[in-house]
């Protein structure tokens, strides 16, 4: 491999390992939508715009 193969596969492996890890860091960070409970909000809201 000539050296600027080499240097261009570093830096792509150091550029997914970053990519990675902030998804990896964004997605424990974050819940999804439909695991939350009947939030006393989200019920309040629903009723009032079916009474509309």
């Amino acid at each position: 491999m000539s050296k600027n193969k080499k240097i261009f596969v570093v830096l792509f492996v150091i550029f997914m390992l970053i990519m990675f890890w902030i998804g990896y860091d964004i997605s424990r960070r974050t819940t999804f939508p439909g695991s939350k409970g009947n939030l006393k909000e989200r019920i309040s809201t629903e009723v009032e715009s079916e009474k509309k």
